[in-house]
């Protein structure tokens, strides 16, 4: 197989030639036909995630056809097309999994950070994990939604019923999420890097009914903000944002430190959220709902063999919608 490997954290990934893996009992072997490229592949490369295992193949956003099946799987079958995200494994007996928040699980393993992923021609996953796609759709076009759009589905839940929603971060998930706020009748403003009229008027054309700048007020206080980019300085920006009762749900698994603001932002029964990972069942429901809701991603497909330029186009803020990896 080929894969696109990082081998240090900073560095390149680098191009190997490996035997194809073969699954083991309760995998399944993926021939991969596009990986999408995340955010979260970013804070590998960068060692922002102490829990990653090197060298590793980095990628959870895999479309892929069943190749191979390990020993004891039988809900699958050779040559239907599946996906595969971030959560590749959960213990099943810690508390949180007994609580049903696999999300939470005390010892997970996660794709393309602790278990190698997509950014390959082939990849083993545990076939529980495994999420059957049928056959509408490209396999770019539904990339995405494996990540950017699973996580997003999960901030969205957890920022309540409010119409007013805020989208700190025009990017991948922001861009799927909301088409899915839209088709549930609530009202997209979405803020930007200051001066980035090319993503604001991306996100016009996907029917927010504001975009401006980040560090700006909205004309309207907001019932909740979701905040995908991963920078601190906007929680305090987005609880001004707000009104009282409001939420602020961060989206992202890693951001840089926020800054100290007046505790008369956060008063009011103002609340700070997180999401941590997704579960099963948040992808069952949203791959299931993403249709209904005709959800249509925009990106932008490079060769398996420019990793690296996909992943610097995300760092540069230069891409409308998602990257995504074609073996």
């Amino acid at each position: 197989m080929r894969a696109m490997v990082l081998k240090a954290v900073g560095g390149p990934l680098v191009a190997e030639e490996r035997p194809d893996p073969v699954p083991g009992p309760g995998d399944v072997l993926i021939k991969v036909g596009a990986c999408g490229v995340c955010r979260t592949d970013l804070h590998v490369v960068d060692g922002e995630l102490p829990q990653t295992r090197l060298p590793i193949i980095p990628g959870h956003e895999i479309v892929g056809r069943v190749a191979a099946l390990g020993a004891g799987v039988f809900h699958l079958n050779i040559g239907e097309r599946v996906g595969v995200g971030w959560l590749g494994r959960a213990c099943g007996c810690c508390s949180y999994c007994e609580e049903g928040a696999e999300n939470l699980c005390d010892a997970p393993v996660f794709t393309g950070c602790t278990r190698d992923g997509g950014f390959a021609s082939h990849t083993v996953a545990d076939a529980r994990f495994v999420y059957p796609l049928g056959e509408e759709g490209e396999d770019i076009a539904l990339a995405p939604l494996l990540c950017a759009g699973l996580i997003g589905w999960r901030t969205l839940k957890m920022a309540g019923e409010g119409k007013r929603i805020g989208l700190y971060g025009f990017g991948a998930a922001a861009h799927i999420i909301a088409q899915v706020a839209r088709w549930q009748g609530r009202e997209i403003y979405a803020f930007t890097r200051p001066g980035d009229r090319r993503a604001q008027d991306f996100a016009r054309t996907l029917g927010a009914v504001y975009a401006g700048a980040s560090d700006a007020p909205p004309p309207e206080p907001l019932d909740a903000a979701l905040i995908f980019a991963p920078a601190g300085e906007l929680v305090p920006q987005a609880l001004k944002a707000v009104r009282k009762g409001g939420r602020v749900v961060c989206g992202g698994i890693h951001m840089s430190d926020i800054p100290t603001f007046p505790y008369r932002w956060l008063w009011e029964e103002r609340k700070i959220l997180s999401v941590a990972n997704l579960t099963r069942a948040d992808a069952h429901e949203f791959l299931a709902l993403a249709p209904k809701a005709g959800v249509s991603t925009h990106v932008t497909p490079y060769p398996l063999s420019e990793a690296n330029r996909a992943l610097d186009d995300l760092r540069g803020g230069r891409l409308e919608g998602a990257a995504v990896l074609v073996p």
